[in-house]
């Protein structure tokens, strides 16, 4: 095994060089395979440590360690946590025996080295990477509801200091290798890989004798353990810190705070024990289990495109055509310039046309005064979009992609204009975010070349985009648009023609329950702040301005015309009672969001954003604050969300439930930490939803009704799958 997973390979001056290499893996990860070879390393180590002068530890694969086994992690449970705790427990021991061996060992880093990785090359007296910027370090485990559990956090705080340790460890920063030379977490780079091992052998033999820093006698952490007057001091008001942030959905910001606190009072190991405790309670818990499986296996499969047509050669976009520089045009814009496609940028006038670049100017003059780009990139790339007001520039297109007002007359006429120059085949698409794609197709010569690509607000922010395949899209053009929507660097997910689709019908229920919770007369503040609590980035009252409430009217507006005219499907509740509460908002109050001044919040030219006063005047002033609990506003803007996602799943509007947790996530903020909308029903389990679900029916309405599938897995409390 070892000859396999682990090489080890000693030369004429006595320097080892373990080369890790798991066998039928493109990445090292801490399986059961290198876990078995670290344990026939490290024992003949230790019988020919009198040969020995040093040690390297380097990789053959293209990164230097991916980090923990998540198919072994996902499965830990309350019955196996023991066994998981000895687990983790002998990885460390393996790591401090190399460590304490009284020999030089390095770490010759040559790619990326996350989580486990990291943490074994800080088992290292000695750190030397490869010169390259695209390299990532560090401790990313938080964001898969995880803290890192191989030593890392006992390794890093006893370096840096609890202070400064806190960054890596609670937010789970990743660094580029002149940051962390410069933070000292590494101490050497190289430019090609030959050089490094050069370095590290010549490291060895001029320090023949290491050990780490903390294991010299006497040494203290920088700034302090917990009993340090100023570092106390700082541990008081870090939870509290932690709590805002997280407000208390995540349980492992919590518990990286407490095991690097509690770990700096105790000697190295001791430390370590501790580490494993609170690492194994995150991984036996639902939290971690929901992260993992969305943000590692179910991203994983997104990107591995799962929703492309299979069957059908990649393309490669060179020139784009966006029709409407507003905001979502002017960044669809920088977002296809700044990953190399020439952008044609075309609104009414070159006045509005020029605005929407001077955007992506304004974006890239931030980037260079953060000294992420140069000024000659900024020009290289400003230079790839033409402003222009003349459709005629979009001859030599390969894609249009139309985003202009949510007006079904207005986007067939731009289309039209910009087809009429375009070479045949050419796709066109439609970022609309709730008119049905089928019906938007109609207004070109060939509707098979037609599809959705809806954008999220800020493009170059939002990493999603949710491609819409019309009746008659063809899988040629979707797999294309998939392409498209990869090569410039977001996630995509594919659902079939719907109003509103997906992320626009599950949107439009939290927003409208959030106003319905406002004219039943409840705490605009409550409703914000429980939303919040319950996992949502924003509350829906905030975002309602955001967006504007005159949108939400034009879109039922829009919605109930086409009804009318027989176009589309019934989809949209045109009674739900949060539409009352956004018409008298604008209607009798004139209160448009906050792109007007005035919306939920009043947003004063000087000074922070606060609540209307007219809406306690107006919504609640009798009744002061209705009765209803806490709980029941977070289930209801949580749940109606998880009913609204389940119905597209079961009408085919999605496909598979990876593209409704991640579209959810990543398109709606749907709580990270239940593993998006869907994951929330298995999170709550399929037969207590169903109970829960029930009971607000009966309290709140028929738009909690759940529906006939999940009412079936919930008579076994079956998950969904």
């Amino acid at each position: 095994m070892t000859t396999e997973a682990i090489r080890y390979e000693i030369d004429g001056d006595n320097i080892v060089t373990l080369t890790m290499d798991m066998p039928g893996q493109s990445a090292n990860t801490m399986n059961a395979g290198y876990r078995a070879a670290m344990d026939e390393t490290v024992e003949r180590l230790f019988k020919e440590q009198d040969n020995i002068a040093g040690i390297i530890l380097t990789s053959a694969k293209k990164t230097f360690f991916a980090g923990g086994d998540l198919n072994e992690l996902i499965q830990v449970t309350e019955e196996n946590a023991p066994e998981f705790h000895n687990m983790v427990e002998g990885l460390k021991r393996q790591l401090r025996a190399i460590e304490t061996l009284g020999k030089p060992v390095v770490a010759a880093i040559n790619g990326a080295a996350l989580g486990g990785g990291w943490e074994i090359a800080l088992a290292c007296h000695h750190r030397i990477c490869l010169a390259d910027e695209r390299i990532q370090l560090g401790l990313p485990e938080v964001t898969l509801g995880l803290l890192p559990g191989g030593g890392g956090i006992a390794r890093t705080v006893r370096m840096l200091g609890l202070e400064k340790a806190f960054p890596l460890l609670i937010e789970g920063k990743k660094l580029r290798p002149s940051a962390a030379l410069k933070m000292g977490l590494i101490h050497d780079t190289a430019d090609s890989i030959d050089e490094m091992i050069s370095k590290a052998k010549a490291w060895i033999k001029a320090n023949p004798k290491s050990q780490q820093p903390f294991d010299v006698k006497g040494y203290k952490i920088p700034g302090g353990n917990a009993n340090n007057p100023k570092t106390a001091q700082m541990l008081a008001i870090a939870p509290s810190m932690v709590t805002d942030k997280t407000k208390g959905c995540y349980p492992a910001p919590e518990a990286i705070v407490a095991a690097a606190a509690e770990g700096a009072l105790v000697d190295f190991e001791t430390a370590c024990t501790i580490e494993s405790r609170y690492f194994t309670q995150l991984a036996k818990g639902q939290v971690a289990k929901n992260m993992i499986g969305t943000f590692f296996f179910q991203l994983n499969d997104v990107n591995a495109g799962k929703s492309r047509p299979q069957g059908i050669a990649k393309t490669t976009f060179k020139k784009v055509g966006i029709i409407g520089a507003g905001m979502m045009g002017a960044g669809i814009a920088y977002s296809s310039a700044i990953r190399g496609l020439d952008v044609v940028l075309k609104d009414i006038s070159q006045e509005a046309a020029d605005k929407g670049k001077a955007y992506s100017e304004k974006l890239l003059t931030k980037q260079v005064s953060r000294k992420r780009k140069t000024e000659e990139e900024k020009q290289e790339i400003l230079s790839r979009i033409t402003a222009t007001a003349d459709h005629n520039d979009f001859a030599g297109c390969d894609l249009i992609i139309e985003a202009v007002f949510e007006d079904r007359g207005l986007k067939a006429k731009v289309t039209q204009e910009a087809e009429s120059v375009l070479a045949e085949g050419t796709i066109i698409s439609s970022n609309t975010s709730t008119l049905p794609i089928t019906g938007l197709a109609e207004a070109v010569g060939d509707p098979t070349k037609f599809v959705g690509l809806h954008f999220f607000s800020p493009v170059d922010k939002m990493p999603l985009v949710e491609i819409i395949k019309g009746e008659q899209t063809s899988d040629e053009t979707l797999a294309h648009a998939f392409d498209f929507v990869q090569q410039i660097k977001k996630t995509p997910i594919v659902v079939n023609d719907s109003r509103g689709f997906f992320t626009s019908r599950v949107f439009a229920t939290y927003v409208t329950e959030g106003a319905a919770l406002v004219g039943e007369g409840v705490n605009p503040r409550r409703i914000d702040m429980e939303a919040q609590k319950a996992g949502m980035p924003v509350g829906p009252l905030t975002v309602t301005d955001e967006v504007t409430l005159t949108l939400m009217q034009h879109i039922r507006n829009q919605a109930k015309a086409d009804m009318e005219a027989g176009v589309g499907d019934d989809i949209i509740s045109l009674e739900h009672p949060g539409f009352y509460v956004v018409d008298q908002m604008v209607n009798e109050f004139d209160r448009k969001g906050r792109a007007s001044g005035a919306g939920f919040y009043d947003y004063p030219e000087k000074g922070n954003k606060h609540l209307w006063p007219g809406l306690k005047e107006h919504f609640y002033k009798d009744q002061g604050d209705a009765d209803i609990s806490n709980q029941d506003i977070q289930d209801r803007l949580l749940y109606i969300q998880a009913i609204e996602t389940l119905r597209c799943l079961d009408e085919n509007v999605l496909t598979n439930i990876a593209d409704g947790n991640i579209g959810s996530i990543f398109g709606l903020g749907f709580s990270p930490a239940m593993g998006g909308a869907l994951q929330f029903i298995n999170h709550v389990g399929t037969r207590k939803f169903t109970e829960r679900a029930r009971e607000l029916t009966k309290r709140f309405g028929e738009r909690f009704e759940p529906p006939a599938s999940l009412v079936k897995l919930a008579e076994t409390n079956a998950p969904l799958v």
